[in-house]
């Protein structure tokens, strides 16, 4: 009996991304853990581990992955690279109906592909069983802890990218010196967890909503705003968090009395396009609304936040939003503008770190459903296309398909 062949694909989206689905060391430990599988790594110049590191494990690096049954990447393959009838993981970006990834959709049903999304991938009470959530959230707080310091003046911090590794990133952290300022983490998830394991490392103390709001301190401090803290019912009724979920469009924002009190804001929470925005453009120009320099990690364009207008890079993170024109504007070039991080690949800068943990949730979670039985059906719903066709649970993406939506 052959053996299954998983191959680690090359990254070949630009801009690129350095991150692999699998380290060298996780790469071996499949091969140990399933007998039955065997792996190849396509050789690459850009990924975070060198080929090397992969022949040392023991694993085989190539140039073509053709023989491969399952092809594992990160981001979007280009066109031109897709093998007709093999098996794909990646990010494909298309079950929001992104107009950008139509034709990628397409050109995998055209090949046959068997598609499946790494954001599909959930539990049985749909949870995500993978993500780069914490590390979008580490690198997203760190950035606007780098900025808000570059705007005043208080401290130079290295770039994340330019770090080795969270370890070598951690080493900054002594450099903050902050004012006494207050600063608003919105959201309770993987991303809200990492950056609040950012500020916590800086040393910077956690406080409640209500003290954030009614107490004034002599040192830095920071919330954690949960859905219940900045949103409420229009019909006045009790805020109920699974009412919020299943009908997000019958409540209104609650976030300007924070909007307040607030030097630093970093957004970590999803947004629904159904649910209020977190603040209206009108607002930034009420006098009391006190937020300068926002770190916008959930980068939804023209979303629940006004000022993030468009995405910013690695190389270019920050820009300013002018109010009073509501438009762009160079970083840094007024004291009367928002200042904003709004970089949209931020677990790139730590590509060790956030490849290590996806690789060990893929191990984990994912590969005994894919190379055994299917426990409560991961592999079956997370899988957007097969034979050629959209399967049951994404067919309403066929109008997206056809051009009609």
């Amino acid at each position: 009996m052959s053996k299954i062949k998983i191959g680690i694909i090359r990254e070949d989206k630009v801009p690129v991304d350095r991150r692999v689905p699998f380290t060298p060391f996780q790469a071996k430990e499949i091969l140990e853990k399933f007998s039955d599988v065997a792996v190849q790594c396509q050789d690459s110049d850009v990924r975070c581990f060198a080929a090397d590191e992969y022949r040392q494990n023991g694993i085989e690096v190539v140039s073509d992955v053709k023989d491969c049954d399952i092809l594992m990447g990160v981001k979007e393959v280009p066109l031109k690279n897709l093998i007709p009838e093999k098996t794909y993981f990646f990010f494909s970006h298309t079950i929001k109906e992104q107009p950008y990834n139509r034709e990628l959709l397409q050109k995998i049903l055209e090949k046959k592909i068997r598609l499946i999304d790494y954001e599909t991938l959930t539990n049985a009470n749909g949870q995500r069983i993978v993500a780069f959530g914490r590390y979008a959230g580490i690198v997203g707080a760190y950035n606007g802890i780098l900025t808000y310091g570059k705007r005043y003046n208080l401290y130079e911090l290295r770039a994340a990218h330019t770090c080795f590794d969270l370890e070598d990133l951690k080493t900054e952290y002594t450099k903050v010196k902050l004012p006494a300022i207050k600063i608003a983490i919105t959201g309770g998830g993987r991303v809200a967890k990492g950056a609040m394991e950012v500020l916590n490392g800086m040393g910077i103390r956690k406080v409640s909503p209500a003290e954030y709001l009614s107490e004034r301190f002599d040192e830095p401090v920071y919330t954690q705003l949960n859905s219940r803290d900045y949103n409420k019912a229009k019909d006045g009724s009790i805020f109920n968090r699974d009412d919020f979920y299943e009908m997000p469009e019958n409540h209104e924002s609650d976030f300007l009395k924070y909007a307040f009190h607030t030097d630093l804001l970093i957004a970590c929470a999803f947004w629904d396009p159904r649910a209020p925005v977190l603040f209206r453009k009108e607002d930034v120009l009420d006098p009391a609304f006190k937020i300068r320099v926002i770190a916008d990690i959930t980068c939804d364009i023209e979303g629940s936040i006004p000022s993030t207008k468009k995405p910013s890079t690695i190389d270019d993170p920050i820009y300013d939003y002018e109010p009073t024109g509501d438009k762009i504007a160079p970083a840094l070039s007024d004291e009367g503008n928002i200042t904003v991080m709004a970089v949209d690949n931020l677990p790139c800068e730590l590509p060790r770190n956030a490849s290590e943990d996806f690789g060990r949730e893929l191990i984990d979670n994912v590969l005994p459903n894919l190379l055994g039985k299917d426990k409560d059906d991961i592999i079956k719903r997370a899988t957007i296309a097969e034979n050629g066709k959209l399967t049951a649970n994404y067919s309403y993406l066929q109008n997206y398909v056809d051009g009609k939506s």
